[in-house]
């Protein structure tokens, strides 16, 4: 039986579904709603809003500043989508209707991965499962009160 390398967290927000699609598919609110403290900021020539096959960049940091470029791999107007970039691994995002809001489910597959063992042994499931919970809690505060009001949320 082949290994399952995806984890997930999720949380119900009390927002409509389409308005949280909404900022996730927007890049320009990525480093706002980033609870890894990764994302520092969005790369010249942004798309204003994310579809099957764009491409966007962003700046990030872990330690050394980097930059890194992003595809869309996998959309769903209003329900999931995921980018990908050189090294594989996506991230994905489904947004589901359920009673008090919609469900959003976060999630980090190195199943398509280049280096899978390299990012077991380095330990990203376990950080990233730790910045999905942050991000999923920013972005339900800026869902829900337009802004962010603390770094509280930030892994």
């Amino acid at each position: 039986m082949a290994k399952e390398r995806k984890v997930s967290t999720s949380r119900v927000i009390t927002a409509d579904r389409q308005a949280l699609f909404d900022i996730v598919a927007d890049p320009s609110t990525h480093p706002v709603i980033d609870g890894s403290g990764t994302v520092t900021g969005g790369r010249e020539g942004l798309p204003e809003r994310l579809s099957e096959g764009a491409r966007f960049g962003m700046d990030m940091k872990a330690g050394a500043s980097y930059r890194i470029t992003n595809t869309v791999v996998e959309f769903e107007e209003g329900t999931r989508i995921a980018w990908r970039h050189m090294s594989g691994h996506r991230w994905r995002y489904e947004f589901r209707d359920v009673d008090g809001g919609t469900e959003v489910v976060e999630t980090f597959d190195w199943s398509t991965a280049k280096a899978k063992l390299a990012l077991e042994l380095a330990g990203f499931p376990k950080r990233n499962l730790t910045g999905m919970e942050a991000t999923l809690a920013r972005l339900d505060e800026l869902a829900t009160t337009g802004e962010i009001t603390s770094d509280a949320g930030t892994a």
